[in-house]
């Protein structure tokens, strides 16, 4: 029995279309994310030290330990399970839940959030994610390379967005920046980053 299952998409290939095409979910979840599960179970699965324990325990864990190959399975399939769940069809833009609006207002407001969030996600060198995430009870944009995500420097994820090249290069090529404006303005299911919130300061 596999410790580390791929989910379902929570929607149709073609449901976020035309901003994320059905090839590039198809690729990413069914082939990506896939190889991320398979080899998180050889690397962190029954019979290792990882065995059991929370996915969010086994991040924190292997990355203290500079366990690379862990950190990036592992992480990465922590990082798709909630990436699938952070977009839905018309999503994006300004309304937001409550308690989120009230951090993002505390940040700065929704403008510089956005721009702030886009723009780690294009400075971010090479393969990696950028990120909102809650640090004390702040909110924090943060960006990270290859599978690695806020837990593993102390903060808590809220939402993520995928910056490598598999996640955005059928549709959009190389133009990572409009990919990233897409994501935000179209994209963002925000109840499901209010879950988190939610979930992490409960």
């Amino acid at each position: 029995m596999s410790q580390f299952k791929l989910p379902e998409l929570p929607y149709a290939y073609d449901a976020l279309a035309p901003y994320m095409s059905a090839e590039t979910l198809q690729f990413h979840h069914d082939k990506h994310h896939q190889a991320y599960v398979d080899n998180g179970n050889k690397l962190a699965g029954e019979g290792t030290k990882y065995a059991g324990k929370s996915i969010e325990a086994i991040c924190v864990e292997a990355f203290n330990a500079k366990d690379a190959p862990v950190v990036n399975n592992i992480g990465q399939h922590f990082n798709h399970i909630h990436f699938w769940k952070w977009m839905k069809k018309g999503g994006g833009g300004k309304k937001m839940p409550g308690k989120l609006e009230k951090l993002v207002e505390a940040a700065g407001g929704f403008d510089k959030v956005r721009a702030d969030f886009i723009n780690a996600g294009v400075t971010q060198f090479g393969s990696g994610w950028a990120w909102l995430a809650l640090k004390g009870d702040k909110l924090e944009i943060m960006k990270t390379a290859n599978g690695e995500n806020p837990l593993m420097h102390g903060a808590k994820p809220l939402l993520g967005v995928d910056v490598w090249e598999h996640s955005y290069y059928i549709d959009y090529r190389n133009a990572r920046p409009k990919y990233l404006e897409a994501f935000v303005d179209h994209l963002i299911n925000w109840e499901h980053v209010e879950m988190m919130l939610e979930a992490k300061t409960s």
